[in-house]
Order: C-alpha cells, then structure tokens, then sequence
C-alpha cells in the first residue's frame, strides 16, 4: 500500500428526514439478480470540483445521486474525516490516491419522499450510484457500509445523531 498518496477531496451528506432517520442508499448491483448485500449502503458523497467550495459540493452531490432539492442545513462536521480504499479498490482513480477526505454536512429534507429518486437523479440527467434506498437510524449506519468506511461512519452517526431528532431544534 502506497501511503504517501494523498486523498481525495470529498463530501459526505447525511439526509434526515422529520423523524430524525437517515437517507441510506444501496450501491448499484454490478449484475442483474444480484442479492442486496448488506455491507453495500451508504449515505450520499462525491467528489468536490475545482474552485467547488465543500458545501456547494454537498448540495450537487446530494441532487446528482438523489434527485434532492428540498433541503436545510443543520450542521457541518468541523473537522475532515478520512479513510483508506482497500488496495484492490484503488482502480477507479488510477492509482492517484489512497482513500478519501470528507467534509460532512447534515441536512433535513424538507420535502416529500416523492422527490427522492435514486434510479433518475438530478431530473435524469446524472448515472444512478443507487439501485435501493430507505430511512435508518442513525446509530445502525456503521453497521450498514463497508468495513474500511465504518469508522468514519461511527464518527458521523454519533455527532449528527443527537442534531437530527425532530426535538433537537
């Protein structure tokens, strides 16, 4: 493993809806009939653009993968979190970086889940990352992804938990 690669800059949104639940998506099946694996969901994140600031990547990404407008900021995670890809995993940017740094943001949706459509995102215009989603409580996430983002996700439920409860506002 290279560790002197640097990391990718990146976001991650955490949706909650008027429960105090959590927007999780499952990661597209690379083949039909495939069994839904439990250790393949995931909240919404990507990549930040060129002279992209990390909240108008959060507010991109979300719609991109989402198909999400209605939304309030709650609250930003202060520091960045990162993790390492696993080193058969580190194809998809060529080799350029070991793993991810996010900038986390917590948003209530405000709309109806209606609005939320994984397999058409940003009105059709963007891949689908999801092939399934559903609300989760916040403390069952790390549970949910796969094993090398688990601490970042033990990281995210803990703080955000508490500030996405209906009674927290």
């Amino acid at each position: 493993m290279n560790n002197n690669l640097p990391y990718r800059p990146c976001v991650g949104v955490a949706l909650s809806n008027r429960q105090g639940e959590a927007f999780i998506g499952h990661r597209k099946r690379k083949r039909n009939g495939e069994e839904l694996d439990q250790r393949s969901w995931q909240m919404p994140q990507g990549g930040i653009d060129d002279g992209e600031k990390p909240l108008e990547a959060a507010r991109r990404e979300l719609w991109e993968e989402t198909n999400v407008r209605s939304i309030e900021l709650i609250a930003e995670l202060p520091k960045w979190l990162s993790y390492d890809l696993p080193e058969g995993a580190r194809g998809r940017w060529a080799g350029r970086y070991r793993g991810q740094s996010q900038k986390w943001f917590l948003f209530r949706f405000m709309g109806q889940d209606n609005e939320i459509d994984v397999l058409f995102p940003a009105d059709g215009k963007h891949g689908a990352e999801f092939d399934a989603w559903r609300w989760e409580r916040f403390e069952r996430l790390p549970d949910l992804v796969v094993p090398f983002k688990r601490k970042v996700y033990e990281t995210v439920a803990a703080a955000f938990a508490p500030l996405a409860r209906p009674d927290a506002r």
